[in-house]
């Protein structure tokens, strides 16, 4: 297996220096991806943006983009991901996400009323198709294809949720699945759900392509920070662990949550301070937050 450790990066106002700063730190000490999440109510770096601009200061970290595919046509959002997949030299990785349903978020988006789980499934088959070079009715009889390709083929869609429908629609349609604030026993149970629903569906998902978004915290002060200060982080989802069960405090516990992810057949893992580096008391910001990460980490990378 395969054991892989990315960083989540872009929360705040862009800020050229300090993001490039940090995909250049986080890309010399080893780490295998940077990402990027789609939070468009809230000071973030859009991740469209984000990674391109990441893939101009890297070589060799993969770069990955948590993406809501709505506010634009199917077809210039395929093309986009399409340019970008070029534009980083086919080190990108994609989740799409319906968002946070935020206030205004629906109405902002236009997507007031869709079903948005449905609605990115739906689209899902138009983007591959767009991606392999094939022609897609986009209506009046006119059929539209990419001009540029994506360098990967083909380039891969992994989804996430831990309800029902969403586990269902993974084993359907997604390359792979990128989860969140669930216990290790929990994930374990979604990851054989979708691996069913997908031999049933007569699909074949690669077993190490499971993974989670982890929320952790060096510091008791920094959950307690980011319970006050950034609630979306730290959310127990209905069904979930208790809070410190699925945002560990601390090397050890980081440790030991991601030994019982492995144990379950997770490999792939998205690490988020639940507080900002650039706000804790007596940190350094990001370069400190790296170096500790790497020190607490990356020996289990494979």
């Amino acid at each position: 297996m395969k054991v892989r450790f990315a960083v989540s990066v872009g929360a705040g106002i862009p800020d050229p220096g300090r993001l490039g700063d940090v995909v250049s730190e986080a890309e010399l000490r080893g780490f295998d991806t940077v990402w990027l999440s789609d939070v468009p109510m809230l000071a973030s770096t859009d991740p469209v943006l984000g990674v391109a601009f990441a893939a101009a200061r890297t070589s060799r970290m993969r770069l990955g983009l948590n993406v809501i595919p709505f506010g634009s046509t199917r077809f210039v959002f395929a093309n986009r991901l399409a340019q970008l997949d070029r534009l980083s030299g086919g080190r990108l990785l994609v989740t799409l996400v319906p968002g946070l349903d935020q206030p205004g978020e629906r109405q902002a988006l236009a997507t007031n009323g869709l079903r948005r789980g449905d609605a990115i499934e739906a689209m899902i088959p138009e983007l591959r198709s767009w991606w392999a070079g094939e022609g897609v009715d986009v209506g009046d009889g006119v059929v539209a294809r990419l001009a540029v390709r994506p360098v990967q083929d083909p380039l891969e869609i992994w989804l996430g949720g831990s309800s029902p429908a969403a586990i269902r629609r993974a084993g359907r349609v997604a390359d792979g699945w990128l989860g969140a604030r669930v216990s290790p026993q929990q994930a374990g149970v979604i990851r054989q759900a979708i691996l069913d629903e997908a031999a049933s569906a007569g699909r074949c998902i690669d077993v190490e392509h499971f993974g989670l978004s982890i929320a952790y915290a060096r510091h008791d002060s920094d959950l307690d920070r980011a319970r006050r200060t950034a609630p979306l982080i730290v959310r127990k989802p209905a069904g979930a662990a208790v809070t410190r069960e699925v945002v560990p405090v601390g090397a050890p516990a980081l440790r030991e949550l991601v030994d019982g992810l492995v144990e379950q057949g997770l490999s792939k893992f998205v690490l988020r301070p639940a507080a900002s580096p650039e706000r804790v008391d007596g940190g350094a910001g990001w370069p400190d937050e790296l170096e500790w990460l790497a020190a607490s980490l990356l020996d289990l990378q494979t």
